[in-house]
């Protein structure tokens, strides 16, 4: 399983992760609790629910870079082009915008 936090304005948003079935978001609860929360996308209002799809979101999909940015990226990190969640982990930690990509390492990885 790989995991993601995703931040709002540096501020711990919710969790995206990927695992045999696919792809969940869900909203950290304090977040949601938080004074004015915002929603990371339309296509993700805010809600205590998780989110499930097969394939990754397509807003967190649009943060990757495409053209020769990907390209770069893809030969610089050796990076396979098809691998999404993969492409948004190495590629998204600061992201124009106020939505940032930070991956979970569990300790077992290292």
């Amino acid at each position: 399983m790989r995991r993601a936090e995703i931040k709002m304005h540096d501020v711990i948003a919710g969790l995206l992760t990927q695992d045999e079935n696919g792809y969940n978001f869900i909203y950290d609860k304090e977040y949601l609790e938080s004074e004015n929360p915002e929603p990371v996308s339309l296509t993700l209002p805010l809600r205590a629910l998780m989110y499930n799809s097969k394939v990754l979101f397509p807003f967190f999909d649009g943060l990757i870079p495409e053209g020769w940015l990907l390209h770069i990226a893809e030969k610089n990190w050796k990076l396979n082009s098809r691998d999404r969640m993969g492409l948004l982990l190495s590629c998204c930690r600061d992201c124009i915008g106020a939505v940032s990509v930070h991956p979970i390492i569990d300790e077992g990885e290292i």
